[in-house]
């Protein structure tokens, strides 16, 4: 799939000149300025602002358009929870996110929010060859069903279905699902998170925030040993999930290895089960922030390996092609496209 020309297209004539598009997370919240005419791609000014250090996605984008001093068109907006009715409450924030509320903030201009793994999966018809990392070649099928699994900090599913002239996005909560597990360290891991949590979703084990999870599962359950200089260093952050996954990656601690090694594990079996349940016959897409820092320990055969190990599809799923997605901001990508589009639409009309 190459990236669409969209200086090459018609456009309408607006009173405004700007569109806002913003990728909305548990962690951090971008936002970006777009001038229609020079497409999606290239967003004319961008900032990522700490979500937890707001009360609200209004007090951003207020703070935001004043200190850029423009008016916007209109807005469309990724955010990480299931959108009913244009209203959102964010999974892993207190925030509620209303579209009329966000429409009133930005001067009455039309907004859209759309679930953040709808704007990933609505993104990757735009991506670039650059902007995608093959896991594994597979045989893809010309129009087949698109997987999109994605793991930040919280862990995200949808998939693309072909209409017959593009791909249509269509949203999941997946990673709430109950995790199933597929191996006798993976059924104790069940076990030993059972009692904590009540449900234990594939979010749980396969996120940033499952990440800790399955760190303390193996210094507590499984009595591997945290160095004193490793505590120490996750002593001093909120969030282990990069000092798990860095240290993992220099091969420096044998616990932060085997976590990661775990993790990657998981996700290899959930991505095959995304698979499985859409017929991912075009691909599955490995999105979020987590695959593309931990792309060395993905092209180990243990992804690979959990993907295909489903028995008698385990030969379908070798056919079925996996790729990360490297662009930083697919999700922004994607609101943007999908907030743009009727633009180009009715410019072609």
């Amino acid at each position: 799939m190459g990236v669409i020309n969209f200086k090459s297209q018609k456009l309408i004539t607006m009173k405004k000149h700007h569109y806002l598009a913003g990728d909305i997370g548990g962690t951090k919240t971008v936002l970006a300025l777009f001038i229609p005419e020079d497409g999606p791609q290239q967003p004319f000014e961008e900032y990522i602002f700490p979500s937890a250090a707001y009360s609200s996605l209004e007090e951003i984008v207020r703070k935001f358009l004043e200190e850029k001093g423009v008016e916007v068109s209109g807005a469309s907006f990724g955010v990480a929870g299931p959108v009913f009715q244009g209203r959102s409450q964010i999974t892993n924030l207190t925030w509620v996110v209303d579209y009329q509320t966000l429409s009133q903030e930005i001067g009455g201009a039309p907004v859209e929010l759309l679930n953040d793994l709808f704007a990933i999966a609505q993104s990757i018809p735009y991506l670039a060859p650059a902007d995608l990392e093959t896991l594994i070649p597979g045989e893809p099928i010309e129009h087949g069903t698109l997987g999109v699994i994605a793991p930040g900090t919280g862990l995200g599913e949808a998939f693309l279905v072909w209409t017959g002239d593009h791909y249509q996005p269509c949203p999941s909560e997946g990673g709430h699902a109950s995790f199933g597990p597929e191996t006798p360290l993976e059924l104790e891991l069940l076990n030993f998170l059972w009692p904590r949590f009540g449900h234990v979703s594939f979010e749980r084990v396969c996120a940033g925030i499952g990440m800790t999870n399955l760190y303390t599962f193996l210094r507590d359950g499984k009595g591997f040993v945290e160095p004193d200089w490793l505590q120490e260093q996750l002593a001093g952050v909120t969030d282990p999930t990069p000092v798990i996954v860095q240290n993992a990656l220099q091969n420096k601690a044998e616990i932060c290895s085997q976590t990661l090694d775990l993790f990657v594990t998981i996700l290899g079996s959930e991505a095959g089960n995304l698979g499985l349940k859409v017929l991912a016959t075009g691909g599955v897409y490995l999105g979020g922030g987590i695959p593309p820092r931990i792309l060395p320990v993905l092209r180990k055969r243990i992804f690979r390996q959990a993907f295909t190990n489903k028995g008698r599809f385990a030969e379908m799923l070798n056919r079925v092609p996996v790729y990360v997605i490297r662009h930083k901001h697919a999700a922004l990508l994607g609101a943007a496209c999908h907030g743009m589009q009727p633009l180009w639409e009715a410019g072609q009309a």
